[in-house]
């Protein structure tokens, strides 16, 4: 009887037929997903709670339309950047680490470094430009709620929504992707979002209202 070494990755468990015809479900490793949902999420929402909290600051002391799409612009430029070189220097330290390591590792059974194994290291450039580009995308946010709309309360209450939303789905397509509680996650996300905005709003009008 040939053995069946076939596999079907489901959603949540993996599907694995052994030589006596017999099922078994191993439990999906959704570890396997944390570096790159994490560095996804994280990225993301940085940008969206940065820029927005950034143009809600300085909303506080000027209504200027022009002065709250500047500061978001300048906080998206600045912080994509800020990003993408922070996530580069960290990820090749952990590449010069892994590769040292496997060079002590050859050495010691009298070979190279496999070629196989170097392929599994992670790529600097890929996580600085997927931080950058994660970064962006959640900072767009705002700045194109903002952007087109004249009225300073209205521009506010429309930042403040779309933000809302926007960190509820980065909650819930996290919790899903994680195999998390969703309402737990959009929960805690929300409120985390809607507490940088509150304070940076807070503390600016403070600093406005004395003349600093």
């Amino acid at each position: 009887m040939a053995l069946n070494s076939d596999t079907t990755k489901l959603p949540t468990d993996t599907v694995v037929v052994d030589v006596d015809g017999r099922t078994t479900a191993e439990p999906f490793d959704y570890a396997k997903r944390a570096q790159w949902l994490r560095a996804a999420v994280l990225g993301a929402n940085d940008g969206l709670v940065s820029t927005a909290s950034l143009m809600m600051g300085v909303g506080a002391v000027k209504s200027d339309a022009r002065a709250m799409v500047l500061s978001g612009l300048a906080g998206l430029v600045a912080g994509a950047c800020s990003m993408a070189i922070g996530e580069f220097v960290s990820v090749y330290s952990q590449y010069d680490i892994e590769v040292a390591q496997m060079e002590r590792e050859g050495k010691a059974a009298g070979a190279g470094a496999a070629g196989g194994e170097e392929e599994k290291l992670p790529s600097p450039l890929q996580a600085a430009v997927a931080s950058g580009l994660a970064f962006s995308v959640g900072a767009m946010v705002p700045l194109l709620a903002a952007g087109f709309i004249s009225s300073y309360k209205v521009r506010v209450g429309v930042i403040a929504a779309a933000v809302s939303i926007t960190l509820a789905v980065f909650g819930s397509v996290g919790a899903v992707l994680g195999n998390t509680p969703v309402g737990r996650s959009c929960g805690r996300v929300v409120v985390g979002g809607w507490m940088a905005m509150a304070v940076t709003f807070g503390m600016m009008k403070l600093f406005g209202s004395r003349g600093l």
